[in-house]
């Protein structure tokens, strides 16, 4: 007869066996799970030693985990495995606020404290002023989704729900839930989520068109549950077929979907994993669970069940990690933090990836007893477990991207505006050219620099000169929490040992010469269009006389630098470039013109019959300096077909750059990001950019252009985010400094789009340069944002300095400003009114269709 510790021995090669077949598959099979659920069932004394070793509190680096079973050890330490392959670091969370629509219920669940009867409450349901005040005061709270907790039906078993519901004019519960919800995404902006109990076909279509996503706690499949004795007897809701019916009926039309498990009500072990692949079997067909809960029973006086057993935290922690090896990477693990708020590192431990909702003004109606945790305490324990606290919708990030198919048209652009760059939320109210939200403390106070395996070694290969590839640059942008703040430091240090701790800055002026564009660029808010069908204000068309006053205007006020652009105006060929370089020249001969993106360089020399060469020669004759790197938006032309369909591709403009750098004449290089792109496409961008200026090294600069939504239309046709987060804005110019380095040695720093507070995050993360004092900008202002007339060098000098470092007033192409120029401008009289100029009174205007894609062949150059 083979020994106790023989036995024990296969047991434990077995267990590790199944363990490591499911790493290799990705999920574990449904056999080898009940397997798993029967060895613990009939080895109970496995988890009673690990109920010893992981008790309620204690510190997140209590010994005791190592006293943890050999079998939970290893069990958990895969779940964290398999969880690292869904989404690396970070454990996500819902800010969202609880409006409990009614607390009437049909049911008669032994453990529940949360359904009343009419009696016992003020009225059967909130009225709908009330839940536009909850809804209102989340979302100023920084909130983005709305939860609707109620009873299922409770209008089948109650008159006065009956009687209520008839005097508000509503049918049905679920039918004021449905108005309800949409009330509250028009007042307030928050993403409804929905969890109504049972529903029919009808139901579930009318709340998809109002809601993100919805949720149905399974509980368990055990019909052992709802018989006499039971804790769910008597309650028919909570039959387990008709719970499946929903969920699988929710899957046939695309709504997004939370379930879950109840654990410690009766239910033994391997019935928990029967209910987990329960869910699995019918999120296989559609992929549309997004998170599956697993809740611990807790006891509540005034309940049938308030003397029954909790379920122990390794109880607990087993189930957690079962369930992410039965799911595998694609659908979310969570657990209320409120119901083990002394054990949050040991359930991090288990593989769970999401704590659900956290709010920060109501309680959680269900469970009132227990509070929510703090934000900071959870991304305080998160970052301490080696994690980085990250906020999510009410729909997950993986359909965020995939929006076509799992979001109502009518919510589209909501989501959008919630969302970053990967589809999570955005962590403040910050918007790129706003005064009215300035940048909170960033990194937040209390978190410290962390880096990951990851982190570390894109960090070692970037030190030791090796290019990043596309997947690094991506990972760099995907960082968060203290691995931010990493990044940020090694930038930073990157910039001190190229730039040193000067920040540079030039006086100029900018001269937006027309807003009249014949382009249909989907994110301006600048051009007017062709003359005479403008719906979006005045068109205007600066004559030379007002350009050449503008430009001896702005060298008296000391500046070295006149920047040129404008729309692509009908009437404009070559010769009109080169008339205004010459204007310039004539106004102040020693001033530096740097002027005309690639796009009007492209359309100068299409229409003027000359190659690029050529073109570009004539007008560095005429007297142009450099150019902008502007119409870059992004450099990938997935990105470009939806935001600029008839500008020039990115071949084009690199072709541009290409001829300018060639015959001498330097440029900058922008990206205006944040809008529909994703953090892919940035990365394509950089490495186009790294790759021209490693061959040529002719870019003087590379500027981050934060996309300012407020008027653009492409953000009010619904189709773009609100502009990158205050994370990705600062990301990208610590990014850049890795990427790009030595090849472009200046970041600059914009404070039209990032405000002084930006800049001075920016300059503390690779940037070493605070662009120009602009004297006007139309652009920017053009399209919302608050900054953008005049940083006069007073006030540039002293965000400088208030940042740490040495301002250096330079010239265009980065050499130190002549006293005397510096000189002038300090103290600088007002600039007087600009004189506007009509449209159609200075030049010709014949028709001139730009054709510029196919007119590719002419000039290539």
């Amino acid at each position: 007869m083979p020994s106790h510790d023989g036995y024990q021995r296969r047991r434990l090669t077995l267990i590790r066996k199944i363990i490591d077949l499911t790493l290799h598959a990705g999920r574990m099979d449904a056999e080898h799970a009940l397997a798993l659920a029967d060895f613990f069932s009939h080895r109970s004394d496995v988890l009673d030693r690990a109920s010893l070793a992981v008790r309620e509190g204690g510190s997140p680096t209590d010994p005791a985990d190592d006293e943890l079973p050999r079998e939970m050890m290893r069990l958990m330490e895969a779940a964290c495995e398999i969880r690292a392959r869904r989404s690396g670091d970070i454990i996500r969370y819902s800010p969202k606020v609880f409006i409990p629509l009614t607390r009437l219920c049909r049911d008669v669940c032994h453990y529940c404290t949360f359904a009343k009867s009419p009696s016992k409450l003020q009225a059967p349901y909130l009225s709908l002023e009330e839940v536009i005040d909850i809804a209102r005061r989340g979302a100023q709270a920084g909130c983005t989704e709305a939860l609707f907790t109620l009873g299922d039906r409770p209008e089948l078993r109650y008159r006065a729900a009956r009687e209520a519901l008839a005097k508000m004019g509503f049918a049905s519960t679920i039918d004021y839930l449905v108005h309800a919800a949409r009330r509250v995404h028009e007042e307030s902006g928050l993403l409804p989520h929905v969890n109504p109990g049972l529903m029919n076909d009808d139901e579930l279509v009318r709340l998809r068109e109002v809601c993100v996503s919805a949720g149905l706690m399974l509980e368990s499949t055990s019909m052992r549950l709802c018989e006499k004795g039971g804790p769910h007897y008597g309650s028919p809701d909570k039959d387990p077929a008709r719970r499946l019916d929903v969920l699988e009926r929710a899957g046939r039309i695309a709504l997004p979907f939370t379930t879950g498990i109840l654990i410690g009500i009766g239910e033994t072990r391997i019935e928990r994993i029967e209910s987990l692949l329960a869910i699995r079997d019918i999120d296989d067909q559609y992929h549309h669970i997004q998170e599956v809960i697993v809740q611990n029973f807790r006891a509540k006086a005034g309940t049938p069940m308030a003397t029954a057993p909790e379920p122990s935290l390794a109880d607990h922690l087993w189930t957690i990690a079962m369930a992410r090896l039965v799911f595998g990477p694609r659908i979310s693990v969570q657990a209320p933090p409120n119901l083990r708020l002394g054990s949050l590192h040991r359930l991090l431990a288990a593989g769970l990836d999401d704590w659900g909702g956290v709010s920060p003004l109501t309680p959680d109606h269900v469970n009132p007893e227990r509070a929510w945790p703090h934000l900071s305490t959870l991304e305080g324990i998160t970052e301490a477990a080696g994690h980085s606290l990250v906020p999510r919708l009410g729909l997950h990030p993986e359909y965020v991207q995939e929006g076509d198919r799992w979001i109502a048209a009518g919510l589209r652009r909501a989501v959008s505006a919630h969302s970053d760059g990967e589809g999570f939320g955005r962590e403040s109210l910050w918007y790129a050219g706003s005064a009215r939200h300035p940048p909170p403390a960033f990194p937040a106070p209390g978190i410290a620099a962390r880096r990951s395996k990851e982190l570390d070694e894109i960090l070692f290969r970037s030190e030791a000169g090796q290019a990043l590839d596309e997947d690094d640059i991506v990972a760099l942008f995907a960082v968060r929490g203290g691995q931010v703040k990493a990044l940020c430091e090694a930038a930073d240090r990157r910039r001190r040992r190229r730039c040193g701790d000067e920040v540079g800055y030039v006086v100029n002026r900018n001269i937006n010469y027309t807003n009249i564009c014949t382009f249909k660029c989907r994110f301006c808010a600048f051009s007017k269009g062709a003359p005479g069908t403008s719906s979006r204000g005045v068109p205007y068309d600066l004559d030379l006389n007002e350009i050449a006053r503008r430009t001896r205007e702005a060298w008296e006020r000391g500046a070295t630098e006149i920047c040129l652009q404008g729309g692509i105006h009908p009437g404009y060929d070559g010769e009109t470039y080169l008339a205004i370089c010459r204007a310039v020249k004539e106004a102040a001969p020693d001033v530096h013109i740097h002027a005309f993106s690639p796009l009007e360089i492209w359309q100068g020399a299409r229409s003027s019959d000359l190659d690029l060469p050529q073109y570009l020669g004539s007008l560095r004759k005429a007297g142009l300096g450099s150019l902008p790197g502007t119409a870059a938006e992004v450099l990938d032309d997935e990105v470009r077909e939806r935001i600029c369909p008839d500008k020039i591709r990115t071949a084009q403009w690199f072709e541009v750059m290409r001829i300018a750098h060639r015959i001498g004449l330097r440029t900058t290089a922008t990206i205006m990001f944040g809008h529909l792109d994703r953090y892919r496409h940035w990365a394509r961008h950089l490495i186009g950019l790294r790759g021209l200026a490693a061959r040529s090294g002719g870019f003087t600069e590379f500027v981050p252009l934060p996309f300012v939504h407020e008027q653009s239309p492409l953000y009010l046709r619904g189709e773009a985010r609100r502009g990158p987060t205050l994370r990705e804005a600062v990301l990208m110019h610590a990014v850049a400094r890795l990427v790009l380095d030595p090849h472009i040695v200046n970041i600059q720093a914009s404070w039209v789009k990032l405000g002084p507070e930006g800049m001075r995050l920016a300059l503390a993360a690779g940037a070493n340069d605070a662009g120009g004092t602009l004297m006007n900008e139309s652009i920017t202002k053009a399209a919302g944002a608050d900054f953008g007339q005049e940083m006069p060098p007073e006030r540039m000098e002293s965000i400088i300095l208030g940042a740490g470092r040495i301002p250096v007033q330079r010239t265009t192409l980065y050499r130190r400003a002549p006293a005397k120029r510096r000189e002038r401008s300090f103290s600088a009289p007002a600039l007087s009114e600009p004189i506007p100029t009509p449209s159609g009174s200075h030049r010709s205007h014949e028709s001139a269709e730009p054709r510029i894609r196919s007119q590719a062949g002419r000039c290539a150059g």
